[in-house]
């Protein structure tokens, strides 16, 4: 990361006292004065849950790009740079293209208080909503409900990986709690997808989603992995069984989270996007 780039993202630290205050109002205020770029937003997958977002949304995205599809993803932390938080239209964003848009944005914010990854998130969807793309792959920072990615009022697919405790000062003290927050993310006649959850979550999914009229797939129901092998796994789809390559990323979480990818896909595939 340059200095230049790293003094930026200080700034912006420095426009809240807190790291975390989980609201929609202040990003919600900054995206007017940006022209709303969030409602102008490509097909939206919105991925929820507390471990395997990042994968999976890699698995969706991979896919999709060699289908020859191009999409957005926004995702993070990062692992090395900040850039890796950006993908647009199939490409890392660049380094003077992110300061340009984080300088702008800083700009229309006139120094209102907001968290850095509220302001962050606003300057991913003015990316987005600028540059060509068939989907935005998205992920959850933090929880759901009123995690700042939530501003979107449509999605085409909302997943839902493995969900445990997590960030309990924030979402809740027990994993009911936490569970109900991140379901906030669900859109009308979007398709949900729930991947492999403890049976008390899952149950606890069941029951508060039971009413809803979105198309509905469970792992373990709809999907399963059903057999895992040294190079490959059997995924069951629908009682369609699909042989796959093992992910390069090792264990068995990752295959399951490659399950709930390839589930994602299929369902595209039933809307009529055509993908090997």
């Amino acid at each position: 990361m340059s200095i230049k780039l790293e003094s930026l993202l200080k700034r912006i630290e420095k426009l809240h006292p807190k790291y975390i205050d989980l609201s929609l109002n202040r990003i919600t205020y900054l995206l007017e004065k940006l022209d709303n770029p969030h409602l102008k937003l490509p097909p939206t997958i919105h991925i929820a849950g507390t471990n395997g977002k990042g994968s999976t949304l890699s698995y969706i995205y991979n896919i999709l790009k060699k289908n020859s599809y191009i999409s957005h993803c926004y995702t993070s932390p990062h692992l090395i740079n900040f850039e890796e938080r950006f993908i647009i239209s199939n490409k890392q964003i660049n380094e003077k293209e992110l300061i340009n848009t984080l300088k702008y944005v800083l700009k229309i914010n006139n120094n209102n208080k907001i968290t850095f990854f509220e302001l962050t998130t606003a300057a991913a969807f003015f990316i987005f909503s600028k540059k060509k793309s068939d989907f935005l792959i998205l992920e959850t920072g933090l929880g759901g409900r009123l995690d700042a990615t939530n501003v979107i009022h449509k999605s085409l697919i909302n997943i839902f990986v493995p969900i445990s405790l997590d960030h309990q000062e924030f979402l809740g003290n027990n994993v009911y709690k936490i569970t109900k927050e991140k379901l906030g993310i669900i859109k009308k006649k979007s398709i949900i997808i729930v991947g492999k959850q403890k049976p008390n979550v899952k149950k606890f999914i069941e029951n508060k989603i039971k009413r809803l009229e979105n198309k509905k797939i469970f792992y373990g129901k709809n999907y399963y992995v059903k057999d895992k092998k040294d190079s490959y796994f059997c995924l069951n789809y629908k009682n369609k069984i699909i042989n796959l390559k093992n992910p390069s990323l090792s264990g068995d979480h990752q295959i399951e989270n490659a399950a709930t990818a390839i589930s994602a896909i299929m369902e595209l595939k039933n809307l009529g996007y055509k993908i090997k």
